[in-house]
């Protein structure tokens, strides 16, 4: 039992950093090219969505880490309310 629960939790998962979102018609997104901005639904001071699998599993800041953008935790679902999350 205890190989399989490692072997569990070792497994890749996609994390996905929500900067923002927006709805826009089509027409719009088939106009866009290089410059074209998007202004997104979300405040520049807000906390980003921190998400496993498409399910939110906490919040976050952006931060620069070296010539990349990062993400510090800033909180966290506890172990239980993840895996809640994770199995809904």
């Amino acid at each position: 039992m205890a190989t399989d629960v490692d072997t569990i939790l070792k497994l890749k998962v996609p994390l996905i950093v929500t900067v923002g979102s927006q709805r826009i018609p089509l027409e719009t997104v088939l106009g866009f090219g290089p410059g074209s901005i998007v202004e997104l639904t979300k405040e520049a001071e807000e906390p980003l969505e921190i998400l496993i699998n498409n399910k939110q599993v906490g919040t976050g800041e952006a931060i620069k880490v070296g010539e990349n953008f990062g993400v510090r935790v800033s909180k966290m679902l506890s172990p239980q309310q993840r895996v809640e999350a994770l199995a809904g």
